[in-house]
């Protein structure tokens, strides 16, 4: 159990370091972008919004893989593609229960779908955010 604790921790903070990495890029790029080139046209400020909208499901692409992987080289889940599967189900809190992990790594899908959790709310935040930065672009360009 103490391992599983380490583990989950340990994921929990390599997650939160990459959902940083990609908050701090995504923001700087953006806040450059809207910065230098206000827009009235509806088209691109909603290009703007999608681009960084997909950028932080990068992120979580990226931390899923991160979990998978950790399953893999822990033997708890014998393929990539079920890895890759369970990560996945098991990060957005869906929990299907198609597959599951065996009792000694067991307590790492609950630290998992914890850290789903605040990534996901982490990135919607940032998309609040962004929205509001782009309607004040736009609201600034018009006059």
């Amino acid at each position: 159990m103490i391992a599983q604790i380490i583990l989950g921790a340990t994921m929990i903070v390599v997650t939160t370091l990459i959902q940083g990495v990609f908050t701090v890029l995504g923001i700087e790029r953006l806040r450059d972008h809207l910065s230098t080139r206000t827009t009235k046209s509806i088209v691109r400020s909603t290009l703007k919004l999608a681009v960084f909208v997909l950028w932080l499901f990068l992120a979580t692409i990226v931390q899923v893989w991160v979990w998978a992987m950790l399953y893999l080289v822990l033997g708890a889940i014998g393929s990539l593609e079920k890895a890759v599967y369970f990560s996945t189900v098991t990060f957005t809190t869906l929990g299907f229960g198609d597959i599951t992990l065996d009792e000694t790594w067991r307590l790492l899908s609950s630290f998992e779908a914890a850290n789903g959790l605040l990534m996901f709310g982490w990135s919607t935040a940032l998309i609040f955010a962004a929205v509001q930065w782009v309607y004040a672009g736009r609201k600034h360009a018009a006059g």
